[in-house]
């Protein structure tokens, strides 16, 4: 079996082993935002199947994010320093590996436990994807192959609701995760096969383990309280694991200060823009995953929706991001990302009060399409400014940090605010009126929460013109329409 070595970088796209490489990336990236897509749209039935409530869905979901979340920039660093082929190829078996345990998962905890694996593989997976891109095209393909890569995302996304939909209307909701299964075996074998072993040769060595166990569990501790303990009236169970989280939480802040490699360098935070821009990503990231959550499970429990029905309601939504978001990126260099990083979620919070109104006796083309557009108008406004104020704040070598950093912030804002917003809004217990009770408060809190991430950009982010360092100015086109970009 042959492979691509070091001596033959950089790959040119036109030539077979630069459009394997391409292939392996678009598919394995295509994979995880797949399952993100399909599985928010199988919800309904995974909780009738195994009896969960609203507290059992944010599991399935926050399991998933928690470890993703908090592992995804250590990911990143050990493809570095072990080389970026390998690790993305162990976070390929480790996917389709936890896929399988979803998909046979005999109760909630079982499935919730297996999310949590599975995020875990996909923050190996989910980083080399644009890092192989980055490291192993000759610098004039690199723009044609990030946007290739990101069309093609766009298309996978797309394809996402619809084929979940089908799946669960057709067979069963366990078909979600199997699907994963003949994507990934193809990918490993194209990996295997064509794409080169890259890594940094500067690496210092040093892999933040401490760090990053210590932000897992203090997520994990947090996230448990906030689910659990509304539902329950807080018992102590509740309570320890809240304490408890809060202070690993403080000791990975103690740790980042200092460990020479740490995984989040904290001094970057002392850039007021790259603070603002990632408060901003947290606000806008954590109101559209109580978007996407929210909407789907609703249109099914309250207005009698079908799966691939409700899946497919969001298409709009993708289809603008689709179109349009490398052109507000373009935008954005030419005018500066603080007007659109400030109008963009703005327009988001009136999208999503529009779908707040949503309910049983909804018309989809008069009360869900209008919020659709809407809130797909004001993402694409915001997604690539975004980006390009968060790489043009850090200093070129910390460009892959800066990027990495957030991606995990996006992350944590939907799992935050999925622990968090359900409860706040009355969301608890089993079934329909669990849902239609206390869903319109939950959007309108959304709508607050991305409003704020719009004040938040106007406060921090400078105005003018923001100049990217040259081999990323093209990331504010790598976005995935389902909610989150990805840089090298």
């Amino acid at each position: 079996m042959t492979g691509t070595h070091a001596q033959d970088l950089p790959l040119r796209l036109a030539s077979p082993r630069g459009r394997w490489v391409l292939a392996a990336t678009v598919l394995a990236s295509g994979v995880a935002f797949l399952d993100s897509t399909v599985v928010n749209v199988a919800l309904p039935a995974i909780g009738r199947n195994l009896h969960l409530g609203v507290t059992g869905l944010q599991w399935v979901l926050d399991g998933y994010l928690l470890t993703l979340g908090s592992l995804i920039v250590l990911g990143g660093s050990l493809g570095d320093l072990h080389g970026r082929r390998l690790v993305f190829a162990i976070g390929l078996v480790g996917f389709m590996l936890t896929s399988v345990a979803c998909a046979a998962a005999p109760n909630g905890a079982a499935l919730v436990l297996a999310r949590v694996a599975q995020g875990a593989a996909a923050a190996l997976l989910v980083p080399g994807s644009l890092a192989i891109i980055s490291a192993s095209f000759h610098p004039d393909d690199r723009p044609r192959a990030i946007g290739a890569w990101s069309g093609m995302a766009g298309i996978w996304t797309a394809i996402g609701p619809f084929l979940g939909g089908w799946l669960v209307d057709a067979v069963s909701w366990r078909l979600v995760f199997l699907i994963n299964v003949p994507i990934i075996l193809g990918t490993v074998a194209i990996t295997t096969r064509h794409v080169p072993e890259t890594r940094d040769e500067q690496a210092s060595g040093h892999i933040d383990v401490r760090g990053a166990i210590a932000l897992t569990l203090g997520l994990a501790g947090v996230v448990y309280a906030l689910i659990d303990g509304p539902t329950h009236h807080w018992p102590g169970s509740a309570v320890f694991a809240g304490v408890a989280g809060a202070l690993m939480l403080v000791a990975f802040v103690m740790i980042e200060q200092r460990v020479p490699e740490p995984m989040v360098p904290l001094r970057m935070f002392r850039s007021s823009q790259f603070s603002g821009a990632n408060a901003t990503t947290f606000a806008v990231y954590a109101a559209l995953g109580i978007a996407t959550f929210l909407v789907v499970v609703n249109l099914q429990l309250n207005a009698g929706y079908s799966a691939l029905s409700a899946g497919a309601s969001l298409l709009p939504f993708t289809v603008l991001m689709f179109l349009f978001s490398a052109r507000a990126g373009a935008l954005a260099q030419r005018i500066g990302p603080r007007i659109p990083m400030t109008i963009g979620p703005i327009v988001t919070a009136v999208g999503l009060m529009m779908l707040a109104t949503v309910d049983g006796r909804a018309d989809y083309l008069t009360d869900v399409l209008p919020g659709v557009l809407v809130l797909g108008a004001g993402m694409t406004i915001t997604v690539a400014p975004l980006t390009a104020a968060v790489l043009a704040a850090a200093e070129e070598r910390h460009a892959g940090v800066a990027s990495a950093i957030n991606n995990a912030v996006a992350r944590l804002g939907s799992l935050l605010a999925i622990a968090v917003i359900p409860s706040v809004a009355g969301m608890t217990g089993t079934g329909r009126n669990a849902f239609a009770h206390g869903y319109p408060t939950a959007m309108r809190i959304a709508a607050g929460v991305a409003a704020t991430g719009g004040a938040i950009a106007f406060a921090t982010i400078r105005r003018g013109r923001v100049v990217t360092p040259v081999s990323h100015a093209d990331v504010g086109q790598a976005c995935h329409p389902a909610g989150v970009c990805e840089a090298s």
